[in-house]
């Protein structure tokens, strides 16, 4: 009988002073060939038990462990991961603190050196590895030059270059645009299933992922609360778990329909089952919702605005003549693919880098949180980051609660995100005018929905108390969920600007998953559920 992939038995973790465990009593079995996703809202131990099964807990974060995990018959206890390495490849939340050559090409190549290949085996590899992922182009580009999109690409790509038995991969579309998701998914699914690769992956956002997966498991507060196939999850978190309900869960529930659909082929077979959306190319659309009032003055003027930004090797032309403004109080989703500028746009404004030609104006000034949260720790503890009354205050508004004395990098990925945007945001507004321009980078990674509700919510306050709010960002239901407005980057220039619904309501990418399933006549779960309200007038149930 084939040893499983990953076994743990009564797996319990306390990080070093940690008050509690961050595992508690984990059992589970992966099985050679088996597609695993990974659920639970932020802090529950999805991204532990990822450093578990690589040997990075406790190798590298110290701390008690007890009970067993074992990844192809070797104990990670005794094992640690330079020894796992052959056996399983990991890609972090946070893929700027993997990458460790200076060439995309040195990166990929690296663990086929480290494990003694040879020159043919190693170039075949890596050019195998690129092209699955899109990023033959950047071979010879200098890590330091890439984009947070660009940089988990990198990092997918050195750990698939190995093809080792079992992936584990810790929100590996975060960073990624709409397209490259779920191309990402695709090839692991394609991986899974030609290759017999086990994959162990920890994600938000499961709308991506469920239709591919042959199983979830939920953890919450650092124990296993659910553990079957993927299509009973929907029943599960709509009756246990409303905060991992997908976006076809929540509209299914607030429909009234006694169903959890993990596809939008099969919600849109259920629904034409009901008689409802027959034909989703035409009849009764769903706005998005009132436009917030435009406010007298600019918070953000670009004209004609040309940046470059200068590598080793050459200078490359990031925003190419954009042209756009941004009234007080407007909630705006800056969106485009991998390497279209978006944040190259968002540091321009806040003065960090300069324009090469053409003008950038932001009269109320600009409070930038940037797509790294680590970069905001500095101290030893969460105290010291946000002292006193003004510090707790902050903390409050982005809902973290952890204890003062907790050292801020042995967080979770998302509550280092909130911790950081606290920073970012401490004392802005309070006792005094808020700022003009308010600028978030992917703030979302590492975030579950109910977060990210908190976070809309806290953006909403924001624009009404007079900032401009430009958030860039690849989740488009967090857009559909906060945006009055969303502006399309690509290539360095604007390619659309238009309401959430014209903008996220078709295609096939940059579209939600309540517009696929009513072919773009809604774009929220809550719009979705007042269409199929409207079409039930009348009929009989």
């Amino acid at each position: 009988m084939a040893e499983p992939a990953l076994l743990c038995e009564g797996l319990d973790y306390r990080y070093p002073e940690a008050p509690r465990l961050a595992l508690d009593g984990i059992d589970l079995e992966i099985a050679p060939g088996e597609f695993v996703v990974l659920a639970g809202r932020s802090g529950s131990g999805k991204s532990t038990l990822l450093r578990a099964a690589c040997g990075l807990v406790p190798h590298f974060h110290g701390g008690e462990i007890a009970g067993e995990m074992r990844v192809g018959g070797r104990s990670t206890r005794d094992t640690g991961p330079a020894e796992l390495a052959s056996a399983v490849g990991f890609v972090a939340q946070e893929p700027e603190t993997q990458v460790v050559s200076t060439t995309v090409g040195a990166e990929l190549e690296l663990p086929m050196e480290l494990r003694g290949a040879g020159a043919v085996e190693t170039a075949r590899a890596v050019e195998e590895a690129a092209l699955a992922l899109g990023i033959e182009a950047l071979l010879e580009r200098t890590t330091d030059s890439l984009s947070g999109g660009e940089l988990q690409r990198v990092a997918l790509g050195a750990a698939l270059v190995t093809g080792p038995p079992l992936l584990l991969l810790d929100e590996p579309t975060s960073q990624l645009d709409p397209v490259a998701g779920d191309e990402l998914i695709a090839l692991l699914r394609r991986l899974n299933e030609e290759w017999g690769v086990a994959v162990l992956l920890g994600e938000h956002r499961l709308e991506r992922c469920l239709a591919a997966a042959d199983r979830v498991v939920a953890l919450e507060a650092g124990s296993k609360v659910f553990d079957g196939r993927a299509h009973d999850f929907g029943s599960y978190a709509r009756r246990s778990a409303p905060a991992l309900a997908t976006p076809v869960t929540r509209l299914f529930e607030l429909a009234g329909i006694d169903s959890s659909p993990v596809s939008v082929k099969r919600a849109r077979e259920e629904l034409g089952g009901l008689g409802l959306l027959d034909d989703a190319s035409s009849g009764t659309h769903i706005a998005s919702g009132a436009a917030p009032a435009r406010r007298e003055g600019a918070a953000l003027r670009a004209r004609n605005l040309q940046v470059e930004l200068e590598t080793a090797e050459v200078v490359r032309p990031v925003l190419r003549g954009v042209d756009v403004e941004v009234a007080a109080g407007e909630r705006v989703a800056l969106m485009g693919p991998n390497g279209a500028g978006k944040s190259t746009l968002l540091r321009t404004a806040a003065g960090v880098l300069p324009a090469s030609f053409g003008s950038i104006e932001v009269p109320g000034g600009c409070a930038l949180l940037s797509q790294r949260p680590d970069d905001y720790l500095v101290r030893e503890s969460v105290g010291d980051e946000l002292p006193g009354a003004a510090g707790s205050a902050a903390l409050a508004a982005v809902g973290l609660d952890v204890s003062s004395d907790a050292d801020p990098r042995d967080l979770s990925g998302g509550e280092r995100q909130r911790l950081a945007l606290a920073i970012a945001m401490a004392g802005r507004g309070a006792g005094g005018a808020a700022p003009g321009l308010v600028c978030l980078d992917e703030p979302t990674r590492g975030l579950d929905r109910a977060r990210k509700d908190e976070l809309a919510a806290w953006i909403e306050e924001l624009a009404e108390a007079g900032s401009a709010v430009v958030v860039a960002t690849h989740d488009v239901e967090f857009a559909a969920r906060f945006a009055s407005r969303v502006v399309l980057l690509a290539r360095g220039r604007v390619i659309a600007d238009a309401d959430p619904r014209e903008a996220l309501g078709g295609g096939w990418y940059f579209a939600t998953e309540t517009a696929r399933i009513t072919g773009g006549r809604a774009v929220t779960p809550e719009q979705g559920a007042a269409l199929l309200g409207a079409e039930r007038q009348g009929a009989e149930w």
